[in-house]
């Protein structure tokens, strides 16, 4: 076995060899068997694309688990393989054909490919589907690449390399494209691009003109004109990708700016069973700007080609849940009409629902901050819905597309919602409190078909390049309903429930959004717990309660529940701004049972008690239950809110926005039970089961990243990360693979990311998120526990504890803010405070804090302004200890 010219990386050396095939072309590929000629060997053959070569591909060779084998080749041309004539599609696709009979893959294949290697590597693999060989493909890994060439403009810099006055310059005379490929990387959100040694890596093969020819050669095979020669091959590939009926992982760079968001679309078209996970962050070279990815590679081909595979991630078509298992449940709940009904008129008869729904002039009422307002009917909110949905049809808006929804929270956001529904598409739902540059990636990232919205937040999604159409709420309502819109055999959806209901993001509290795909039977099982929290229907079958949502999407609940709701005055992306006026007028308004809202809604509704008149103090004593999530809730508050509403039962419910809720406890359970190692969030709810998995010494799940039902226990005390499953849980992140593989397991569980412990009652404590263990010496330490006895001292408001120093070895540390004279930046605590806090601690536990800082302020999530932000905290007192600048970051 020869060796490749001087200059070959050293980390790639000990998988090269030549190989001639039957044409006498001298290949070069890096191959980690190349001895393996056993027919039943599973190879994975990767192909590169322009500039590239076999090299990209080096981590996926590193990572072989045993039993597999891994081929990647060097293009003709391209590498170290021979320079030959130019080379058009059709001959690549022949040339890969007989380089893979000559090294003896016969066997079962995987397939991985970027870029141009993505025409030849999959028109490869129809080739084998055509032979009668379907059966060897056991998966195609598919990163940024086409297979279809648009009828629009090519991309900018691919249309400038291939005009015939820059060609031969740009890509053969000059290393510009070459050295472009690379540069376009940045392996992180703060990189500044890739190592050296890997740019150097990349274009070894290409550093004379003469070996950058086929450089040219490929650019100019681009069919950017029908008339090209390698159009039909391409377009031929393309038809036969529709035909192959194998798993399929998509892992995509979504700042490419030669392989878009178009080109990522039409693949998914093509490949409707193909995972995928957006990498939001990475460019062209994805291979490199991501390095897990040859992990995640891996990981799926062991779940994909071992027993128990799993093809798909949404529940819903996936065999996780057997048919009949208590947490699948395989139809719509025969007691609630479907969500294209709603919200259901006065008297209608819904297919398999109910005619008990509420009538009259308040089923929803939108309190103003400046005095007044908007109340709608049951039948009005229905006939808007109608006129909206037919508004939608009318725009082409049909089953299956995605709506990104920019409306105020209210009428126009329940009139969006369940319009939408009733045309069968899926609401994309966000937080405007986001941000500007997080709401634009979670929008995104979710790759609406249309954005349905007023006058200015639709130049707000265009000033923040959100895809799709641009529709007017207002111009859409302007049309008459159509008479068949309340048919509920409509598109066929009568007996058919919504694989896609809703996108809804979560906070970004700990990351940034990720996107929660909900089906309708999902959503219609969470409407079935929700309503399990409230007072049951009364002897005449009307619900007994009304609500007031002080967080916008618990509005919904209403129409969808049958029961009247309010929207109090108040700024719905700052929970803050919700005061006990606001509220009493908003319970007057419906004569509201029921509050929904934030802890940090409740704190101010509290301090903001003592301006209420008589009246509106009498209107807030007909709350009967008050329902507070979104983050912990103290003991303190609940005495607060408790001395404020007396009569009204306080409930602390726990879960997610990947499933909720998913316990319940009042606060008398919670003054009962005293101060413990967290939060006490409850007992599970009905058909919710709660499990721990055991923290090893490292902050870790002991049994490692891939967790069975033996690995979780339901004993009492023992901490670890909280897993969860039940009927309302999500059907699967959106475009988000990797995070789904590693969070939903095992098979129809949730793992949530958070670390607690169940209690010898059963009830679960939470003591903090997985992120935030701090790994000592001693073991792993949990923070809230900590906190909450930090938070009882006399002039202590708010308390971070995190960890400083190298994992295994970390140091506590205590960030308090203090309630008298804080000073405007960090500082550290004066001895009697730091002597306070180090003795609250060491008798909440036996870890003591090594340093106790002092701050005006904390960082909070955007959502509900509760959770506090402790891996920026943590940065930040790492910065100061070390003698850096106690400038807050927040």
């Amino acid at each position: 076995m020869t060796r490749p010219a001087p200059g070959l990386p050293a980390e790639v050396r000990r998988w090269s060899r030549f190989v001639r095939t039957e044409d006498g072309r001298r290949w070069h590929l890096l191959d980690t068997h190349p001895d393996a000629g056993h027919p039943d060997t599973p190879t994975l053959v990767c192909v590169h694309g322009n500039p590239t070569w076999s090299y990209l591909w080096r981590r996926v060779l590193a990572a072989a688990p045993d039993g597999w084998r891994v081929v990647a080749v060097d293009q003709l041309g391209m590498g170290y393989s021979d320079r030959t004539a130019p080379r058009t599609l059709g001959r690549r696709i022949d040339d890969l054909d007989r380089v893979l009979a000559a090294v003896g893959v016969t066997g079962p294949v995987a397939l991985a490919v970027h870029d141009w290697g993505g025409p030849v590597g999959l028109g490869w693999a129809s080739r084998l589907a055509d032979r009668g060989e379907a059966d060897r493909l056991l998966g195609l890994v598919i990163t940024n690449t086409a297979v279809h060439q648009p009828d629009r403009p090519a991309p900018g810099l691919i249309r400038l390399a291939w005009s015939s006055a820059l060609l031969g310059l740009v890509t053969r005379t000059t290393p510009v494209f070459v050295r472009g490929a690379t540069a376009l990387s940045r392996p992180g959100p703060f990189s500044s691009g890739l190592p050296r040694e890997v740019r150097r890596g990349l274009a070894a093969p290409y550093r004379s003109a003469a070996r950058r020819s086929a450089v040219t050669d490929f650019v100019a095979d681009i069919p950017l004109e029908p008339d090209h020669p390698s159009r039909p091959v391409l377009d031929a590939v393309a038809d036969g990708l529709t035909r192959l009926d194998v798993p399929a992982l998509l892992l995509w760079g979504a700042r490419d700016p030669v392989f878009t968001a178009y080109h990522l679309a039409d693949l998914r078209r093509r490949l409707p069973q193909a995972e995928l996970h957006r990498y939001p962050d990475a460019s062209h070279l994805v291979v490199e700007d991501v390095p897990d990815l040859a992990e995640q590679v891996w990981r799926w081909l062991r779940r994909v080609t071992g027993p128990g595979s799993l093809a798909a991630t949404d529940d819903d078509r996936r065999p996780a849940d057997p048919p009949g298992s208590p947490h699948r449940p395989p139809h719509r709940p025969p007691h609630r009409p479907p969500l294209y009904t709603l919200p259901v008129r006065t008297g209608a008869v819904p297919a398999g629902g109910r005619t008990d729904r509420p009538g009259g002039d308040d089923a929803l009422v939108v309190v103003h901050p400046r005095g007044g307002r908007t109340t709608l009917g049951t039948d009005a909110l229905a006939d808007r819905v109608d006129r909206l949905a037919t508004g939608l049809r009318a725009a082409g808006v049909g089953p299956g597309a995605r709506v990104a929804l920019l409306v105020p929270a209210g009428v126009d956001l329940a009139t969006a919602v369940f319009g939408c529904w009733r045309v069968g598409a899926t609401v994309v739902v966000t937080d405007a409190n986001l941000g500007a540059g997080a709401l634009s990636a979670a929008l995104r990232s979710a790759a609406p078909d249309a954005v349905l919205g007023t006058r200015s937040t639709l130049l707000a999604a265009r000033a923040l390049r959100v895809p799709g159409r641009r529709l007017r709420l207002d111009r859409l309502l302007d049309r008459p309903a159509a008479t068949e819109a309340l048919d509920p055999g409509v598109d066929g959806r009568a007996d058919a429930p919504l694989a896609e209901a809703a996108v809804l993001f979560t906070s970004g509290a700990t990351g940034a959004p990720k996107g929660v795909v909900y089906s309708e039977s999902r959503l219609q099982a969470q409407l079935d717990a929700v309503a399990g929290l409230l007072a049951p229907p009364g002897d005449d079958g009307r619900p007994q309660d009304r609500l007031v949502a002080a967080f916008a999407p618990f509005l919904l609940y209403g129409p969808a529940l049958g029961l009247p709701v309010v929207v109090p005055a108040m700024d719905p992306t700052r929970p803050s701004t919700l005061t006990a006026t606001a509220l009493a007028d908003a319970v007057a308004a419906v004569g509201a049972t029921v509050l929904f809202a934030s802890p940090a809604a409740l704190t101010t509704v509290v301090d903001t008690a003592d301006r209420l008149d008589p009246g509106r103090r009498a209107a807030l004593a007909g709350l009967r239950r008050v329902f507070s999530a979104g983050a912990p809730v103290g003991a303190a508050l609940l005495h607060r809110v408790h001395a404020l509403l007396p009569d009204a039962e306080l409930h602390a419910p726990y879960g997610m926005t990947e499933m909720l809720p998913v316990t319940d406890v009042t606060a008398e359970e919670i003054w009962a039970a005293g101060p413990g190692r967290g939060v006490l969030v409850g007992r599970p709810q009905p058909r919710v089961r709660v499990r721990i998995a055991p923290l090893g010494p490292d902050g870790r799940p002991a049994a490692g990243a891939d967790l069975t039902e033996a690995d979780l226990t339901g004993e009492p005390e023992v901490t670890g990360e909280i897993v969860v499953s039940g009927p309302h849980r999500k059907s699967r992140y959106d475009r988000l693979w990797v995070v789904e593989s590693a969070t939903a397991q095992p098979p129809g569980w949730h793992r949530t990311g958070d670390v607690g412990h169940l209690d010898a009652d059963g009830r679960l404590w939470v003591e903090g998120r997985l992120a935030h263990v701090i790994t000592t010496a001693d073991g792993p330490v949990t923070p809230v526990g900590l906190e909450q006895a930090l938070e009882r001292l006399d002039g202590v408001a708010q308390a971070a504890v995190v960890g400083v120093g190298p994992a295994g070895t970390q140091q506590l540390v205590a960030v308090v803010r203090v309630t008298d004279d804080p000073p405007r930046r960090g500082v550290l605590a004066p001895p009697a405070l730091a002597t306070a806090v180090r003795g609250a601690a060491r008798a909440a536990g036996p870890s003591v804090p090594a340093a106790v800082l002092v701050v005006d302020r904390l960082p909070l999530d955007v959502r509900h302004r509760a959770k506090i932000d402790r891996a920026a905290v943590a940065r930040w007192a790492d910065r100061v200890l070390a003698g850096g600048s106690a400038r807050l970051d927040w």
